[in-house]
């Protein structure tokens, strides 16, 4: 469903390949939707991956209220960003799962994604 001449095709094709994002169920990619926290943790998650980032990392996921909503194909993904602070909760204890990803959450998500992994890929 990503038309070969929009903008964002090769990109698309890229992550894709590469393991970074892997669509719906149904082999659709749905370029015109939001995307959920979980799925933003989820790409930051396999992108580290690709790029050899160490994985390991796992993150108290007890003391969130809302963790039961948390999809099984993104758990793994949840507890490590948690675990290497690029995300956190909202308030409440709340990790808020399925909420959209905000610009701002998402700019936030990547600045600590790019601290988290710095001087790990400095010379």
């Amino acid at each position: 469903d990503v038309e070969r001449d929009t903008w964002y095709a090769a990109a698309v094709d890229w992550a894709a390949a590469n393991g970074v994002v892997k669509g719906y169920e149904d082999g659709s990619f749905r370029p015109e939707n939001t995307i959920t926290r979980q799925e933003m943790a989820a790409i930051l998650s396999r992108y580290a991956a690709f790029k050899g980032y160490d994985k390991s990392a796992g993150g108290d996921m007890s003391r969130y209220n809302d963790k039961t909503l948390i999809a099984e194909w993104a758990l793994e993904d949840m507890t490590w960003a948690v675990g290497v602070k690029v995300l956190s909760g909202k308030g409440n204890n709340l990790l808020d799962p399925l909420g959209t990803t905000s610009r701002a959450e998402a700019a936030q998500m990547l600045k600590n994604f790019c601290e988290a992994f710095e001087a790990k890929t400095e010379g």
